[in-house]
């Protein structure tokens, strides 16, 4: 994986926000002061050192009071920033954006994670958002779950979109393991399942399986003596409404992508 250059990115979200020039904080005195950033709700905490860096870079200290993955409750003060007045607003909405975000994603992730037993592990997906990729799926490990794949080059995962193209499962699985070590397969009924398994695929995704549907496909590949020999993951309709039932199949991975493409913001306010 290539390395993340966090200041890169931040710069470019400052950038976008500012334009030519903050004109509004422009009209104000030089003036130093010391804010504080609340959260109005209770949530985890994701995000603080990003905030940090976002202030850093326009020269303004920063105090982190709440560190991530900390639980911090209503009208707690997560951090405090020092420095010019013009500065400090110039930031304000940057900051406050990507703390928010990764905030809800770390507290929704947390709150999945807290209704599924230890040995299912609940992973995140490819559905973020564009240039926040990275943000996204470190909030989600700060909440308790897990990455998976961040971009494509990672490792092979065979859907059905490759196989309407690809013209059969069996032969894109053949050309995978002539190049890869570790595939995976997206299935949509148990026959499916069982032949990946036969044909060495670590990780099986039963995509819209039932419950009762998953239980009948590792039912099979045990009766078949494939069940250790390969992971499965549920995929598709997870809500935290049904989140343990699908947990209680006995799966060994659950990704949802509403923690990353549907997430609500903590509700947090930069204050002077």
């Amino acid at each position: 994986m290539l390395p993340f250059n966090s200041k890169k990115h931040l710069l470019q979200f400052l950038a976008e926000d500012i334009g030519k020039g903050d004109i509004t904080s422009s009209l104000l005195p030089k003036r130093k002061i010391t804010a504080r950033i609340i959260s109005r709700e209770e949530a985890i905490v994701a995000g603080t050192k990003y905030a940090k860096e976002i202030f850093g870079i326009m020269g303004c200290s920063t105090k982190i009071l709440r560190k991530d993955g900390s639980t911090v409750k209503q009208n707690q003060t997560i951090m405090t920033i020092t420095g010019d007045a013009r500065k400090i607003l110039a930031c304000e909405r940057t900051a406050l954006n990507l703390l928010t975000r990764m905030s809800g994603i770390a507290t929704m992730t947390n709150n999945l994670v807290k209704k599924i037993p230890n040995r299912t592990k609940l992973y995140a997906t490819r559905k973020t958002a564009p240039g926040l990729r990275v943000f996204d799926k470190e909030a989600v490990e700060i909440g308790g779950g897990r990455k998976h794949r961040l971009r494509l080059d990672e490792m092979v995962m065979i859907k059905d979109n490759h196989i309407a193209v690809g013209g059969s499962m069996l032969s894109l699985i053949k050309n995978a393991k002539k190049r890869h070590h570790k595939f995976e397969v997206e299935v949509e009924n148990i026959q499916d399942a069982v032949l990946a398994a036969k044909e060495g695929a670590a990780i099986i995704m039963l995509d819209n399986f039932t419950p009762n549907q998953i239980k009948r496909a590792i039912q099979a590949l045990k009766d078949q003596k494939l069940r250790d020999k390969v992971m499965i993951e549920a995929s598709g309709g997870i809500t935290a409404k049904n989140i343990s039932r699908y947990a209680g199949t006995g799966v060994d991975i659950i990704s949802v992508g509403s923690i990353t493409n549907s997430v609500k913001g903590i509700d947090m306010s930069l204050e002077i």
